[in-house]
């Protein structure tokens, strides 16, 4: 559980303000390619240079992904990987490492049915910092947002190139931790980002909200990377990180998205 009165999250990205560097957000399902190798990934991420993790809770349904993170859902739901399952790949990180924050990520219809109260407390247990649920409207989200606050952990929200300014405003009053731009109109794993485009998106939601910005879906490469650092207070890599995970012989996926993020964070950190 998090004590004190400045989250996991705040914490980190204050550190990261200080040290002028922007936060580096790896993303993959938990289960893929299977339940014992998602904390040694999770610790191959720190260790290639990951500021936060995001670990997404596999569904049958994920209306917002691409075909690669579809997939990986679909790897682990066939393992029979559950919520509880990802609860407890967090209990496991937490033995060694209690620093580096965890977001979970996923859909309404786990939480339902574990029931919201019951699930804000197993993430306080587990260690969770922050929660994004995709396809929570706001007024569920803000029921969610009222368990998880009084526990220490983040409501985090998604939006996106469409989104209005009473829109933007409506999740500045709602969002702890940081926001989560979506830089495509689309799904994720797509790759077409005008960088023009999202540096405009992005200064007109700062100019709203008091929570950094993060920029993800279809940042594919290191030169990406490196640019949206310099608009985003953050970069989510997700798609190309599961690729990884899907070609990666057997048992070598840890040491492989361990290396690609440790180009990623080199690149952001203008270090090639």
């Amino acid at each position: 559980m998090n004590g004190g009165n400045v989250s996991r999250i705040s914490a980190t990205f204050e550190r990261l303000a200080r040290e002028r560097r922007k936060a580096l957000i790896p993303f993959f399902t938990v289960g893929d390619p299977t339940l014992s190798q998602c904390v040694p990934t999770m610790d191959a991420m720190v260790a290639g240079g990951a500021d936060l993790i995001e670990l997404g809770i596999p569904f049958s349904d994920p209306m917002a992904d691409g075909p690669t993170i579809q997939r990986s859902s679909e790897r682990a739901l066939k393992q029979g990987v559950s919520l509880s399952d990802v609860l407890s790949a967090v209990a496991g990180f937490r033995q060694k490492n209690a620093t580096t924050p965890i977001v979970l990520m996923g859909y309404a219809n786990p939480i339902e049915r574990m029931g919201r109260e019951t699930f804000a407390a197993r993430c306080a247990q587990a260690g969770v910092d922050g929660v994004l649920v995709v396809d929570y409207p706001p007024d569920e989200a803000r029921q969610l947002a009222g368990h998880l606050k009084p526990l220490g952990i983040d409501s985090i929200f998604l939006l996106s190139p469409t989104s209005t300014d009473e829109r933007v405003r409506e999740i500045a009053s709602l969002a702890t931790g940081y926001i989560y731009y979506v830089s495509l109109r689309g799904v994720t794993g797509a790759s077409h980002i005008d960088i023009g485009e999202v540096a405009q998106q992005v200064a007109r939601i700062k100019s709203m909200v008091r929570v950094p910005v993060g920029v993800g879906f279809g940042i594919r490469d290191d030169a990406t990377a490196q640019a949206l650092s310099r608009v985003a207070d953050a970069i989510v890599v997700g798609s190309r990180i599961v690729e990884e995970i899907e070609v990666a012989a057997p048992g070598q996926a840890s040491t492989a998205v361990g290396a690609l993020i440790k180009r990623f964070r080199q690149a952001m950190d203008g270090d090639q």
